[in-house]
């Protein structure tokens, strides 16, 4: 008897990658390699080995990826400044290439032809799992269960029916059906009663932070050390990149910071709402930003404002292991070599405000900023810059004004015409 191909599975333990594990072994007669990735989702890694195994797994591996997660992808991401659609702070976006990438690497390891993924036909992850696959290793078979026409159970209460009939335990329940992904930057929440707009999210759908009507009335301030754009010190501690957010989290969510509720477009066309949790990183990204507003020039600020959208873009898009995203990084870092200093943020009712900076690369300059008179600026010399600097306005309007008096006379001329031929 030929002996079974061997095909590697992302595998959070999730209802969707809990009934594909079997479907693969019942369809394609595939031995199944787990790979799960701990990036601080807390206990749902508890006892995955032995439910993969159980399931019709021939092994299950599980990494800890917390402080690669937080040195290659995440602290690039900080420096970035990314935000997508002015809320999404790419908690799951940034995370999907690190698995994937694992992946890949488990699937050489094991003489895999095959890699497989949980995402459904209709959202991002997809493509970010699959152009990973496709930039490390091309030669990988790629299984997307959900877009394959095999596979029947294209909902989640068809998924918990099967996994009931085939005894695989499950946390979700069809009235429990929340589709959540969690990791140490942020957590998303999606489906449900939230696939209507009009629905308010409920105070009960919050895990990471408290819903804002129940934060303390009272504020907290915290400390960020930074060195050339990098998180350091917390309150004067120094911790490294794990801690710092796991920290920040507590004390953020404690607040209710970084609850953003957004309809989002998605790379596939269609619009979808999320509610996402990011408290430790929205601390962090109001920081860095309070710095960077004192640390960069402002030609270099303008512009890296541009590229932080077009980051954002790469990151949303799955498009990592790009080689665009690596020259804008050797950009990005070029910008940090003076972002070194202390941010003081200010935490009250959801909000997340820089109350104090201060660098030692500070390009501001209290004496050239104050109303006083100084040597370093002399109020005269304004004169002639807005004279040069709106010169080509002044001739615009100049232009304009001619071009007017002439319209205006032709329209006189043709009236008084007019009235004469009457």
């Amino acid at each position: 008897m030929a002996k079974a191909e061997k095909i590697v599975l992302a595998y959070s333990g999730g209802l969707d990658t809990s009934v594909i594990l079997p479907w693969l072994k019942e369809t394609y007669g595939y031995d199944v390699v787990c790979y799960a990735a701990e990036l601080g989702q807390g206990d749902e890694l508890k006892g995955i080995q032995k439910k993969a195994m159980a399931t019709g797994a021939v092994s299950c591996y599980v990494d800890d990826l917390r402080q690669e997660f937080v040195e290659n992808f995440v602290w690039p991401l900080v420096k970035s400044g990314a935000v997508y659609e002015n809320g999404y702070l790419l908690g799951t976006s940034i995370a999907r290439p690190l698995i994937a990438q694992k992946q890949v690497e488990i699937a050489q390891k094991e003489g895999a032809v095959a890699v497989a993924h949980g995402a459904t036909g209709k959202g991002n992850d997809q493509v970010r799992f699959e152009l990973t696959f496709m930039s490390l290793d091309p030669s990988l078979k790629i299984i997307a269960p959900w877009k394959d026409p095999n596979f029947k159970l294209t909902s989640r209460e068809a998924a918990i029916d099967y996994a009931k009939k085939h005894k695989i335990p499950i946390e979700q329940t069809k009235k429990k059906i929340y589709s959540r992904d969690r990791n140490l930057w942020h957590i998303s929440h999606e489906g449900a009663d939230l696939e209507n707009p009009w629905n308010e999210p409920q105070d009960n759908l919050f895990v990471m932070s408290r819903p804002v009507s129940k934060a303390p009335a009272k504020p907290d301030y915290v400390e960020i050390d930074f060195e050339q754009g990098i998180p350091v010190k917390l309150n004067g501690k120094a911790m490294d990149g794990v801690k710092i957010i796991e920290t920040l989290n507590e004390i953020g969510g404690l607040h209710g910071v970084g609850q953003v509720d957004l309809v989002e477009n998605r790379l596939v066309g269609m619009k979808s709402r999320g509610v996402y949790e990011t408290p430790g990183g929205t601390i962090l990204m109001t920081a860095h930003e309070a710095l960077e507003t004192l640390c960069l020039d402002r030609e270099t600020y303008h512009y890296k404002k541009q590229i932080a959208l077009k980051y954002a873009q790469i990151v949303y898009n799955g498009q990592w292991f790009c080689p665009i995203r690596e020259a804008l990084d050797a950009f990005i870092d070029s910008t940090q070599k003076t972002v070194t200093g202390t941010v003081r943020v200010k935490l009250f009712k959801g909000r997340a405000t820089a109350a104090g900076v201060k660098s030692p690369y500070s390009l501001y300059s209290e004496e050239i900023a104050s109303f006083e008179m100084g040597a370093e600026y002399d109020q005269m010399d304004a004169i002639g810059f807005i004279r040069l600097f709106g010169l080509p306005m002044k001739v615009n309007g100049i232009v304009n004004r001619k071009t007017s008096k002439k319209k205006t006379a032709g329209k006189t001329k043709r009236k008084t015409a007019a009235k004469k031929t009457k």
